[in-house]
């Protein structure tokens, strides 16, 4: 499991959506998932800082890699 996202976070999301209990493993799992859309995003927003020729990721190279993600999930 990684370190990135704090456990303590997940529990507080888990708990601020409704949850009154949070097991460890969804917690454990929240973060897992979490870290893996922001890694896609990321090496998203990099990539457009690229093609800006930058070497700077900007806050609207996150927000347009994330409508772009976003756009890719179908909706339930």
């Amino acid at each position: 499991m990684s370190e990135e996202l704090s456990l303590a976070a997940m529990y507080r999301i888990l708990r601020k959506s409704g949850g009154e209990r949070v097991s460890e493993e969804a917690a454990e799992e929240l973060s897992r998932i979490l870290e893996e859309i922001g890694t896609r995003i990321a090496r998203d927003a990099a990539q457009l800082a690229v093609f800006a020729k930058r070497k700077t990721v900007r806050a609207e190279d996150v927000r347009m890699a994330a409508k772009r993600y976003m756009s890719q999930i179908p909706s339930a």
